[in-house]
C-alpha cells in the first residue's frame, strides 16, 4: 500500500515506522533536523513494549512530483491542520483517503473544506510516545488505531489499511461510527491532558492526589454534559469507562499536551480545552473545571511567554 505519512512525530513516526518494518511503499513528510536524522540514519523507534529498532525510510520536505497515495496517515498537530492539508494536494489522487489521527474532533471538518470530504477519514490513535532526538521516538505504551469513513460505509480503502495495519502488528479496527469514536477519545483523553500539563506532573499523581483526581473528574463531567447537549451518543458508563482508562496507563505517563509545554512549544490547547470552552458558551453550559485549565495554560499556547 502506497502511503504518506504527514507529521512524523510521536504518533506518526511510530506507526510509519512499523508499517514501513512491514515492508509498504511509506514516504514520511518532515522537516529540519528531523528530517536530515531520518535521511541519514531512519527512524529508531525504543519502546518500552517492544525494544529498540531502526529501519530506513524514505523522507521528502515537499511532496511535489510524488506519486499519488493510497492513503495519508494525517497526524500533525491541529493548529497545523490547514497548512498540511494543503501540503498534501499533489498527492491526492481520485480515490485517495486522508485519515485524520489527531487530538480534537473537528479535524475533518477542516481537512474535507481542502481537499474535498469524500477523501477524509476519521480515526483515533490510542498510543503514548514522543519525539526523543530528531529520528529518535520513544514509545511508552498502547499502540492501536480505530478508523472508519466519515460517512459510515466500509470502504476498500478502509479494509486496504487495515490489512496493511495487521501485517506491522499494529491493531486497528475499522467502525463505522467513528464520530462516536472521536468523542469518545476526546472525553478521555482531554480531562488526563489537562491536568498533567497543569501540575506537570505524569498520571500517577492525578490517581494518588485526591484533589488532582477531582479537577480529572471535574473535566470529564463537564464533557460528558457537553457531549449529552449535542448528542454525542456516548454511552451511559462513559465516566466508569473514563475511570478505567486512566487506571490502566503507566503511572509515568504524560500527556502530548505536558510534552508540548514542558519543551517550550506551541499547544494545542484550542483543540482540547479550548474548543470545549466554546461549546460551552454555545450551550451555555457552566464547564468551570475545563475552564481553569484552559485560563491557566493559555499564556503559554504560542510556547514561552514573553
Amino acid at each position: 500500500m502506497r502511503l504518506v505519512i504527514v507529521g512524523a512525530g510521536g504518533t506518526g513516526g511510530y506507526f510509519g515506522a512499523k508499517l514501513a518494518r512491514a515492508g509498504e511503499d511509506v514516504t514520511f513528510l518532515a522537516r529540519g533536523a528531523h528530517l536530515k536524522a531520518i535521511r541519514e540514519h531512519g527512524i529508531r523507534i525504543r519502546s518500552a513494549i517492544e525494544g529498540e529498532w531502526q529501519i530506513p525510510v524514505r523522507a521528502v520536505e515537499t511532496l511535489d512530483g510524488q506519486p499519488s497515495a493510497d492513503l495519508v496517515l494525517f497526524c500533525v498537530k491541529s493548529f497545523d491542520t490547514e497548512s498540511a492539508a494543503e501540503l498534501i494536494k499533489p498527492v491526492i489522487g481520485a480515490t485517495t483517503g486522508v485519515l485524520s489521527i489527531q487530538n480534537g474532533v473537528d479535524n475533518e471538518e477542516t481537512i474535507g473544506r481542502i481537499l474535498g470530504l469524500g477523501h477524509v477519514m476519521g480515526g483515533v490513535a490510542y498510543v503514548f510516545s514522543n519525539i526523543e532526538s530528531p529520528g529518535v521516538i520513544v514509545h511508552h505504551q498502547l499502540g492501536r488505531i480505530v478508523f472508519g469513513e466519515m460517512d459510515g460505509t466500509m470502504s476498500g480503502r478502509a479494509r486496504a489499511f487495515a490489512d496493511a495495519c495487521r501485517r506491522a502488528a499494529i491493531p486497528a479496527e475499522i467502525v463505522q461510527d467513528i464520530r462516536t469514536t472521536l468523542s469518545r477519545k476526546y472525553v478521555s483523553i482531554a480531562p488526563i491532558a489537562g491536568a498533567t500539563a497543569l501540575t506537570r506532573l505524569p498520571v500517577k499523581f492525578i490517581r494518588e492526589v485526591p484533589e488532582t483526581h477531582r479537577l480529572w473528574q471535574m473535566q470529564v463531567e463537564e464533557l460528558l454534559a457537553l457531549a449529552r447537549r449535542e448528542n454525542a451518543g456516548l454511552e451511559p458508563d462513559m465516566m466508569e469507562r473514563c475511570a478505567k482508562f486512566l487506571e490502566s496507563l503507566a503511572p509515568t505517563n504524560y500527556s502530548s499536551l505536558y510534552q508540548d509545554l514542558a519543551q517550550g512549544k506551541r499547544l494545542e490547547l484550542d483543540a482540547m480545552h479550548g474548543y470545549a470552552v466554546r461549546l460551552g458558551q454555545r450551550h451555555n453550559i457552566p464547564i468551570p473545571a475545563m475552564f481553569l485549565v484552559y485560563a491557566a495554560l493559555k499564556p503559554y499556547i504560542g510556547g514561552p511567554p514573553s
